[in-house]
C-alpha cells in the first residue's frame, strides 16, 4: 500500500497511532470484564463488525461499541470508560482453528471504536474474525488476504457500490451484495448523507451533521442497518469518500454554501475524524485536523492493482459553480480534480504497474456527458471530470503513455448504472483507450425506472455512452487473466425491503482489447418507463445537482 504526502499534511506509514488503534499483539484473549470498566449488561456490539484494506499477510478489523446508537452526543450510550476487547482470527466460521488473537482498548475519546491491523497470516486465504467483551461476543465477519506480489490467482471477485441514503429507501441491495460473498467490496462514496429529513418509512436522526457528535450519531444510525452490517461482514472493504460524508459538492476548503467558508475546515475536521473512526482503515489514515490520507494502492497479486482515489479533498473549486453548464473556464490546465500531487502519484502508479488490470476506484463520472446536442455549446457537469477536462486528459494520456494493459475506471455518485468507453480526445473520439463502469446508488434517489433498450437520450450525441438504467443496485465483477465480466445488478424498488435482485446487463472486457462488449440480459418488462426523453434528462440533472443527490 502506497502513502504519499498530502498538500497540507505528511503522514508516514506507522508514524501515527491513535487511541483505539492497534496492531496484532499475539496475546491470549482475555474474555473477563475490562479492568477499566464494568462490562455492560446488554450487548454492546449493535453496530456489527467490518474489515478492510487487505494485504498479503492480513487486514484491518473494526468494531464500535454502542448501547444506544442514536444517542444525541454521538457516544452511543456508552459509559465514559475504556473497555478492553478481545479479538480472534480463525480459518473457519466456528472458530475451531484460531490463528491469531489479542486485545485492544475501546476508548471513549474515539467513540469506543477499534481498529486492529492483523499481520502474519497466509496470503490469498479466507479468514473469519470476531470480538469479545465479557460474555458478549460480536457477530463474526469474513475477510481475505490478497495474493503475494507476483502471484497470479485464478480469479478475483469484486463488487462496488455507492450512495446509500437512509431516508430514500431500504438498503436491500447491500443484503444481496453480501450474499455474493465477493473477495473484496469497493465503496465509492456517499456512505452516509449529511442532510436532515424524512423519507419513505425512515428518517435521519438529528439535524444536518456539522459537529463531531452529529457525524458520530449519523454513522451509528447507518451502521444499525442490518443490510449494511451484512455487507461489511461479508468481505473486506476498500472505502473512499465522496461529498456527502462532509457536505454536498464541497471542493477542498470550499463548502457548498460560500457563507459557511469561515468555519468549514472545523466541520471537515469533525467529518474526517468520524469517517476514520467508523471505517476499517489503517493507521496511515488517522486524520490530523481537517486532513486525512485516503488515496492508496492495493495490489491483488499480478492480476490487478486498485488505485483508490480521493476526488474531494484536494480538488480545484468547481468552475462557474455547480451544475451542468457551458463553462470555458473549466478547461484551464492548472485545474485538477484529484489535485496535482495525487495526479502525479496516480501517473507514477501507471508507470510502475505490471498488473494485468489497473482498476481506478473513484467517485465522479469520468467520461464525457454533454447534455447539449448542438455543436455550439458543451454543457457538462462541473462537479465531475467533465468540469476538469485538462486533468482528465493528463490522467488518460498517462495510462496510454505508460502502456497500461487494461485500464478500467470504477465510478459511483450519479445514482444510475452506466457503461462508457473512454477516449483521450472526446472532440475526436477515434480510438477507445479504456472503459468506465458506473454503479447506481444503493438507495439514493428512491425508486428508479428502466428502459428496454438501456439507452440514455444523451447517447445519441455522446458515442462513448454504451448503457444506462435508472434502477438502483450495485455492480458485481469477476476478473481473470483473460477477461473482466461486469454484471449490473438491480432491485426493482427501494421502497420495499423485500425486493429481489436481478442482472439488468452484463458487459465483458477482453484482456488487451479496448472497448466494452455487451452480453445481452433481458429487462424486466414491468419496469419499462413511459418517461419522455426530456423527463429522463431532467431526472439525471436533478439527481446529480440537488442538495441530497
Amino acid at each position: 500500500m502506497t502513502v504519499i504526502s498530502s498538500r497540507r499534511t505528511i503522514i508516514r506509514a506507522g508514524a501515527v497511532v491513535a487511541a483505539g488503534t492497534a496492531t496484532a499483539t499475539h496475546a491470549v484473549v482475555d474474555s473477563r470484564p475490562s479492568a477499566a470498566a464494568v462490562t455492560p449488561r446488554t450487548d454492546p456490539f449493535t453496530l456489527g463488525v467490518a474489515s478492510g484494506d487487505p494485504a498479503p499477510d492480513g487486514f484491518v478489523i473494526w468494531t464500535r461499541l454502542a448501547l444506544d446508537p442514536l444517542a444525541e452526543d454521538g457516544l452511543g450510550g456508552m459509559p465514559s470508560s475504556t473497555f478492553r476487547l478481545g479479538w480472534q482470527v480463525a480459518t473457519d466460521e466456528r472458530f475451531r482453528h484460531v490463528v491469531d488473537r489479542g486485545t485492544v482498548p475501546a476508548d471513549p475519546r474515539r467513540a469506543h471504536t477499534v481498529h486492529v491491523e492483523v499481520h502474519g497470516l497466509r496470503s490469498g486465504r479466507e479468514y473469519f474474525y470476531r470480538f469479545r467483551l465479557g460474555r458478549h461476543v460480536s457477530p463474526a465477519g469474513r475477510a481475505v488476504t490478497t495474493p503475494r506480489p507476483g502471484e497470479s490467482p485464478a480469479a478475483l471477485t469484486m463488487a462496488f457500490a455507492s450512495c446509500s441514503n437512509l431516508p430514500a429507501g431500504w438498503f436491500t441491495a447491500y443484503r444481496h451484495l453480501a450474499a455474493e460473498r465477493p473477495d473484496v467490496i469497493l465503496h465509492l462514496g456517499d456512505y452516509q448523507y449529511e442532510s436532515a429529513g424524512d423519507g419513505v418509512g425512515r428518517h435521519h436522526a438529528g439535524p444536518e451533521t456539522t459537529t463531531l457528535a452529529g457525524y458520530r450519531q449519523r454513522y451509528a444510525q447507518y451502521k444499525s442497518d442490518p443490510d449494511l452490517q451484512a455487507a461489511h461482514a461479508a468481505a473486506p472493504w476498500l472505502a473512499v469518500w465522496d461529498d456527502h460524508e462532509v457536505d454536498n459538492n464541497y471542493a477542498d476548503e470550499m463548502p457548498e454554501k460560500p457563507a459557511e467558508a469561515p468555519t468549514f475546515l472545523e466541520r471537515r475536521a469533525a467529518a474526517y475524524r468520524a469517517y476514520y473512526e467508523n471505517m476499517p482503515l489503517r493507521r496511515t489514515s488517522v486524520p490530523r485536523g481537517p486532513d486525512l490520507q485516503l488515496f492508496r494502492r492495493v495490489g491483488w497479486g499480478s492480476l490487478a492493482t486498485f488505485h483508490m482515489l480521493d476526488t474531494r479533498q484536494y480538488r480545484s473549486d468547481q468552475a462557474c459553480g455547480d451544475g451542468f453548464k457551458d463553462c470555458p473556464d473549466a478547461s484551464d490546465p492548472s485545474r485538477s480534480l484529484p489535485g496535482t500531487e495525487q495526479e502525479a502519484w496516480l501517473l507514477d502508479g501507471f508507470r510502475r504497474s505490471r498488473a494485468r488490470w489497473d482498476l481506478l476506484g473513484q467517485q465522479v463520472f469520468f467520461g464525457r456527458r454533454d447534455r447539449d446536442e448542438s455543436e455550439e455549446a458543451l454543457v457538462v457537469s462541473m462537479d465531475a471530470w467533465d468540469g476538469y477536462p485538462a486533468s482528465r486528459r493528463r490522467v488518460t494520456q498517462g495510462w496510454v503513455d505508460a502502456g497500461v494493459r487494461n485500464p478500467v475506471v470504477l465510478t459511483g455518485d450519479v445514482h444510475a448504472h452506466w457503461a462508457s468507453d473512454l477516449y483521450v480526445d472526446y472532440d475526436e473520439p477515434d480510438e477507445v483507450v479504456g472503459s468506465e463502469l458506473v454503479t447506481s446508488s444503493i438507495s439514493s434517489g428512491g425508486d428508479g425506472y428502466d428502459e428496454a433498450d438501456g439507452t440514455h437520450p444523451w447517447a445519441a450525441w455522446n458515442p462513448n455512452l454504451r448503457f444506462w438504467t435508472n434502477l438502483r443496485g450495485y455492480v458485481s465483477t469477476t476478473v481473470t487473466s483473460d477477461r473482466l465480466e461486469a454484471r449490473f445488478r438491480c432491485v426493482p424498488a427501494v421502497t420495499s425491503p423485500d425486493a429481489e435482485v436481478f442482472t439488468r446487463a452484463t458487459f465483458v472486457l477482453e484482456d488487451g482489447e479496448r472497448g466494452l462488449r455487451q452480453v445481452q440480459d433481458a429487462p424486466v418488462p414491468s419496469l419499462r418507463s413511459a418517461r419522455t426523453d426530456e423527463q429522463k434528462i431532467a431526472d439525471t440533472i436533478r439527481e446529480e445537482t440537488h442538495s441530497d443527490g
